[in-house]
């Protein structure tokens, strides 16, 4: 009896293998909770998608301009003759999987699907976001950083139709996943209510188990010596690394990023990852930032959950290069846990993982900047971006939009750079201000002093696949790529071989960070400080009383400044002077005109900025109901060469 039981496993075990190996499966039914299991199943992140297409409608300006929204112009299909606006269509079989907007209406979508004549779903457009009505729930649909997303799967079997009831829509986006005809697909249905809800209930137990079984492990714990190189892992077996786990990550942060990540499947002649290891693990200009779902650095440790399938071999490395800047180099204490599985890549369902690093230093002026471009066969998983203006200001350079060509077919048209990460409103309080990082999308900075930026993005229900080719790129300005800029992106995509082996292999000079001389402080943004009866609003202050104005400087560099100022003069304007702590920098400042009138980059004095000194302090002069408003509309440093 145990002969033949072992003799039956043995066959059913055979049999199961040689299924997975040719690639034959069990259809299973296409729905939304099916679609949800996908999104939590992070190890089959590597599994291409066959015949199979992402398209997105969105609400760009398609003249080229800027008008990406704001008018409302380009932000619907069509019109209905009772001024409804159609906003989505699509033929035959489908999944949308990404919806996104900053700016929600308490108006109704309707959702028809196939040749439907009353809505099957009808949802006001600010609950498909706001946690409230099931199944948009959090994890998948939310807000933050001034953006809205919803990533909840609504699939249809026979086309759908999205009708806005509002008067005017601005910004949107709606991707949507084309599926093969053979597929078998049910459309959205809100009574599938207990299936969803155990979905759900899985998605959010499964992420919150990210992280925390990989199998088996390889542990270091050495000195990375300047010069040196450190193999982390080598692996001369097929299988997959399953995570990642680097200390002390504080080790990685500077302006240099001297130490580079390499990792190399199946003795290829280019590594699959070459890179900054800062830039892999999502720091910004220099520091840690980036804590996603499966990348990024928390308690100072850097982490990867990115799942990584190999045929034979793997090897992970960390170079520390020599660094020509005068500086001397310490030895890094490095302790590192990369956890792997015997389990072999199936090289017709998936793919191995692939980064693109870029770094265009003040590119063309007219060319976009290119997160990824090459031919062959994958699916891009994530991009990562640090956004540095070259010119002093405002970040105008982020209004670019984001172009995807898949194919030969111009099938992705985004409205703005924060919107691609699921932002919106940069500059603005509360909105795209700071560092924030949420499971699939964050900002990785925000400083309007440096006029830097940047985002992160994790594609795992909307993966976006390529057969053939792939063109992923973004502007740098409103128009035109018309804005000076050093952007370092980091493509993440899963493919047979590297689709691009033309990225640059890291340098001293190519990895240092960018540090601007001048720097400019908004109103919107700055920290305030008050003593006294002082009011305020956006760069206008008041005070009849002697009142007091502390800005912080904390953010900007050491050093010594030229403090200059963009100014609005008018009948009510004040006299002030301008303190550092307890010592006076600038006697009279006069805010007085007998007309309203500018004065752009009126000089002030020269102050320092160290660790004792990091505020202004601007005082009223005297009490004067007429005279007691100053406005500014900018601070400007400039490095002194003094």
């Amino acid at each position: 009896m145990h002969n033949s039981v072992t003799v039956r496993n043995h066959f059913i075990y055979i049999v199961c293998i040689l299924f997975t190996v040719t690639g034959v499966r069990a259809q299973k039914t296409v729905n939304t909770s099916s679609q949800l299991q996908k999104i939590a199943s992070i190890q089959d992140l590597p599994r291409y998608i066959d015949d199979t297409k992402l398209l997105q409608v969105s609400s760009y300006d398609t003249t080229g301009g800027n008008n990406d929204g704001f008018s409302g112009k380009y932000s619907f299909i069509r019109k209905n003759p009772d001024s409804s606006l159609v906003i989505f269509e699509a033929k035959g079989k489908g999944i949308i999987n990404r919806i996104w907007t900053p700016t929600p209406t308490e108006d109704t979508l309707d959702f028809y699907f196939g040749k439907s004549q009353e809505p099957n779903l009808s949802i006001k457009f600010s609950d498909l976001f706001s946690g409230k009505v099931f199944p948009f729930e959090a994890q998948l649909s939310g807000n933050e950083l001034g953006g809205y997303y919803c990533y909840v799967p609504i699939p249809f079997k026979d086309g759908c139709k999205i009708v806005f009831r509002g008067k005017k829509l601005e910004f949107y986006q709606i991707q949507h996943l084309v599926l093969p005809k053979k597929t078998k697909v049910e459309n959205f249905d809100l009574n599938s209510r207990d299936a969803m809800q155990n979905a759900l209930k899985d998605l959010r137990e499964k992420w919150d188990e990210v992280g925390r079984d990989f199998g088996k492990k390889v542990h270091t714990d050495q000195l990375l010596q300047p010069g040196k190189s450190l193999t982390i892992a080598e692996l001369k077996q097929g299988g997959r690394i399953t995570g990642i786990h680097i200390e002390n990550a504080e080790s990685f942060e500077g302006l240099h990023k001297q130490i580079d990540l390499k990792i190399t499947w199946d003795n290829e002649q280019y590594p699959a990852v070459y890179i900054p290891i800062a830039d892999f693990f999502g720091y910004a200009f220099g520091k840690t930032s980036m804590q996603s779902l499966l990348l990024g650095v928390k308690e100072n440790r850097a982490y990867s959950y990115l799942p990584m399938p190999f045929d034979a071999s793997a090897k992970i490395e960390l170079i520390y290069r020599k660094g020509d800047f005068g500086e001397s180099q310490k030895n890094i204490p490095i302790t590192a846990d990369v956890f792997y599985t015997t389990a072999k890549r199936n090289p017709r369902e998936e793919g191995k993982l692939y980064t693109f690093w870029n770094m265009n230093s003040n590119p063309i002026l007219g060319e976009p900047h290119v997160f990824l471009k090459g031919k062959g066969k994958g699916h891009y998983v994530a991009t990562l971006l640090q956004a540095q203006g070259r010119n002093p200001g405002m970040t105008l350079f982020f209004e670019g939009d984001d172009v995807t060509t898949i194919d030969g077919e111009m099938r992705v048209h985004g409205t703005g750079s924060e919107d691609y990460f699921n932002g919106g409103w940069y500059a603005l309080l509360n909105r795209w201000d700071k560092k924030i990082s949420l499971p699939l999308h964050g900002s990785l900075a925000y400083s309007l002093p440096y006029a830097r930026t940047g985002g992160y993005r994790l594609f795992i229900g909307d993966k976006m696949p390529f057969n053939q080719s792939i063109e992923h790129t973004i502007e740098h300005g409103p128009e035109d790529n018309c804005m000076p800029v050093d952007y370092i992106s980091v493509a993440f995509y899963y493919a047979d071989k590297p689709i691009n082996t033309e990225q640059a292999v890291p340098t001293n000079k190519l990895t240092k960070v960018y540090v601007p001389q001048t720097f400019m402080l908004y109103p919107q943004l700055m920290k305030y400080s008050f003593m006294g009866k002082v009011e305020t609003d956006n760069g206008l202050f008041m005070s009849n009383h002697h009142g007091q104005v502390r800005i912080d400087l904390s953010e900007l560099p050491q050093g010594r400044y030229k403090l200059y100022a963009d100014i609005d003069k008018f009948p009510a304007g004040a006299e002030v002077s301008l303190w550092q702590r307890q010592k006076r920098v600038v006697e009279n400042v006069s805010f007085y005109a007998q007309k309203d009138e500018k004065e752009d980059k009126k000089y002030f004095c020269e102050i320092n900025i160290d660790d004792f000194n990091q505020t202004l302090t601007i005082r009223f002069k005297e009490e004067n109901m007429k005279r007691n408003t100053i406005k500014i509309n900018r601070l400007i440093f400039e490095k002194s060469n003094e």
